[in-house]
């Protein structure tokens, strides 16, 4: 007899436990991935416990994406992917490595590409949504996601492929002088693609291995540097499995960032910076409105670099009284009656009565800052 079940089973658990299995997940080496922030990587030096699980289906998600088009590059073109770079210091698994035509011919005739590329290519596939594409369209890849890739060119090009099971044949062509970089970015909401290509350069490689080599001679990994902002203001922070690790369990009324205030001259230190940024932005916030003003009745188009686009302008929604009513009545359902609270305080307002206030202490006002020049210097 056939077992079945009365409710809808949910995948997720299992995604999450397959998730929890891959290598990348269980390696205990520090891997190029993991150079996104220099005290992330110094938690996972230390092989100190995470703090943090957090939710995974976006990153799940972006990986099957991730795996189905390397999959099918693989199988259409013959792309090297996802194969293992290492060294004593690091390692990492590369999205694709396109061979040129000469270096191609050393390998046997079924690992060769069916489309050599004009020099080695070391190509990084990065999934984004629609709310970042923009920012990756206009300024490429981020300083951490180009410092991973130059990792990886630089062990291509020092080392090679690593000499493991599965890549033996790889690994027997040595040191490959890899000329390019390629990020191949996908929309995972629209579909669309963007590639950004650069020149590999060796002294940038270097610089990449040296950012590592800093995180490890650090004792601790408070010692380093946060490299990005924080919960809040970093969705890598957000999701960051050492969040609390890093900056310690949520206070009440705070902000996270509020522990990098130790003192008085913290606090003004950051308030003379605060200043200092107020005043920049302001003849540019005065700027962007007069552009706006330029800009008004413009048909949305394609003007030089630039796709404009206009939302909004529809018509507000409100709360429809008389339909509401109108329902009630119809279902023989008495009308909720209850005190004209506009009209009240109009009347008390006439009267020179102040109108009578409590504090919902539930609810809070937005905590605006406001800073001044102290008036007793000289």
């Amino acid at each position: 007899m056939t077992k079945t079940t009365d409710h809808h089973i949910s995948l997720w658990p299992a995604a999450h436990a397959a998730d929890a299995r891959r290598p990348r997940s269980l390696q205990t080496k520090i891997g190029a991935s993991d150079t996104v922030c220099a005290r992330r990587a110094g938690y996972l030096l230390h092989g100190r416990a995470p703090t943090d699980t957090g939710e995974k289906r976006k990153a799940i998600l972006g990986t099957w994406l991730h795996e189905g088009l390397l999959t099918a590059a693989r199988q259409e073109y013959g792309w090297i992917i996802e194969r293992r770079v290492e060294d004593e210091l690091l390692r990492g698994h590369i999205d694709a490595v396109q061979l040129d035509s000469t270096t191609a011919a050393r390998l046997p005739k079924r690992l060769r590409p069916s489309l050599p590329a004009d020099e080695i290519t070391v190509e990084d596939v990065k999934t984004k949504s629609l709310r970042v594409w923009d920012n990756v369209v206009r300024h490429g890849a981020t300083e951490a996601e180009l410092r991973q890739a130059y990792l990886y060119a630089n062990l291509l090009s020092t080392r090679g492929f690593a000499d493991i099971k599965g890549q033996r044949q790889l690994a027997r062509l040595g040191p490959l002088p890899v000329g390019k970089i390629r990020f191949r970015f996908l929309n995972r909401d629209s579909g669309d693609d963007h590639t950004q290509e650069i020149p590999y350069g060796a002294e940038r490689g270097r610089g990449a291995r040296w950012w590592v080599q800093q995180v490890r001679s650090a004792a601790t990994p408070e010692e380093l540097p946060r490299t990005l902002d924080g919960p809040g203001l970093s969705p890598i922070c957000d999701h960051c499995p050492f969040k609390t690790a890093c900056w310690g369990p949520v206070a009440s009324g705070r902000r996270p960032q509020s522990i990098l205030i130790r003192d008085d001259a913290d606090r003004a230190a950051a308030l003379a910076e605060y200043v200092e940024v107020s005043d920049e932005i302001k003849p540019l916030k005065g700027k962007l409105k007069l552009l706006r003003a330029k800009l008004d009745g413009t048909p949305a188009g394609a003007y030089g670099e630039n796709v404009l686009k206009w939302s909004g302008g529809n018509p507000a929604k409100a709360d429809d009284v008389d339909a509401m009513v109108a329902l009630f009545r119809r279902a023989g359902v008495a009308v909720p009656m209850g005190p004209d609270v506009e009209e009240m305080k109009a009347q008390l307002k006439r009267a020179g009565v102040p109108v009578p206030v409590r504090f919902d202490y539930e609810r809070r006002t937005a905590v605006s800052i406001d800073v001044t020049v102290r008036r007793d210097q000289s």
